[in-house]
């Protein structure tokens, strides 16, 4: 992929339908990116091609197993750079969508995207997980929470899972290394009251990279003392 129209070929050839609003949101995420890189860490992965295949489609593979509704609430924990929250947004510009990071630099950043891709119900939230979980207004508010932080499963269960409303799910973005992370979460999972409804399994397009979707129902409330206070579910995983 050298040029937007690539991405936009790569799209409609793997069932993915994208206007050319979108396409140009796309192209214009791409050049801020590479813009703000220069002054912050954002993203390792600037090439164009690997931005697009790696970042830009597997965000929004999600749309194969998933299609958010307009009445939908989803919440991106630890967007970072935008990541998969932005590109969603574009797929689903009148699905709402709350956007978090720990980070606030990382918010500036966010908060030029959406201003120049003209998005609209996009919020930016500044604050940690742990404290955020805590929040009435953050607690069990969401249908879904999307995550592709690089913490485990059963870290990110804690971390997601309370924002969920009872019957909704957490999603979660995972690798190759999913099936230990699986069996890992079973005791997290257990103690959150989440139950995995089904995992789905890809590779990107025109590439070997594995990639799995795991969507996490919330069956009841998690206790109220998860999550516990910031840095304890990273350094001691339930």
């Amino acid at each position: 992929m050298n040029t937007i129209q690539d991405f936009h070929n790569l799209c409609t050839k793997n069932n993915i339908t994208l206007s050319n609003q979108q396409i140009t949101q796309f192209q214009k995420y791409y050049e801020l990116l590479i813009e703000w890189n220069e002054k912050m860490n954002l993203t390792a992965i600037t090439d164009f091609h690997e931005v697009c295949l790696k970042h830009f489609y597997d965000s929004i593979a999600l749309v194969h197993y998933l299609k958010f509704k307009e009445s939908n609430l989803v919440l991106d924990i630890g967007t970072g750079a935008g990541f998969p929250g932005i590109p969603l947004k574009i797929l689903f510009p009148n699905t709402r969508f709350v956007l978090a990071d720990s980070l606030n630099k990382r918010l500036t950043f966010l908060d030029e995207v959406i201003q120049d891709l003209e998005l609209e119900k996009i919020e930016l939230v500044h604050g940690r997980a742990e404290d955020l979980g805590h929040d009435s207004d953050f607690r069990e508010q969401f249908d879904y929470c999307v995550s592709r932080a690089v913490a485990n499963l059963s870290t990110l269960s804690e971390l997601c899972l309370p924002f969920v409303k009872v019957g909704g799910q957490f999603i979660s973005y995972k690798s190759e290394h999913v099936k230990d992370e699986i069996n890992q979460a079973d005791h997290a999972l257990a103690v959150l009251n989440g139950k995995i409804d089904r995992q789905e399994d890809y590779t990107l397009p025109d590439s070997d990279f594995f990639r799995s979707i795991l969507f996490i129902r919330k069956e009841n409330s998690c206790p109220n003392q998860y999550p516990r206070k910031a840095g304890k579910p990273n350094k001691n995983p339930l």
